[in-house]
């Protein structure tokens, strides 16, 4: 299926891209917990397998109120 997908062209790939982004936006309330939930934890393996470093709150909270301004 992602090999199939993988080989249409650049504008049908496009296309494909746009509707799996808008199906993302109809998610269920449970489902988009689910998938936060396997993020979450996809994260926290990377952490413990050194793959990411800690940032404290503090310092993340600053970067947010930069970036939203």
């Amino acid at each position: 299926m992602f090999t199939e997908a993988l080989n249409l062209d650049t504008n049908d790939r496009a296309a494909l891209a746009q509707e799996l982004l808008a199906s993302l936006e109809e998610l269920t309330e449970q489902e988009a917990e689910r998938l936060w939930a396997e993020e979450a934890k996809r994260r926290l393996k990377g952490y413990h397998a050194g793959q990411a470093e800690r940032v404290a709150a503090e310092e993340v909270a600053v970067k947010a109120k930069k970036l939203f301004r």
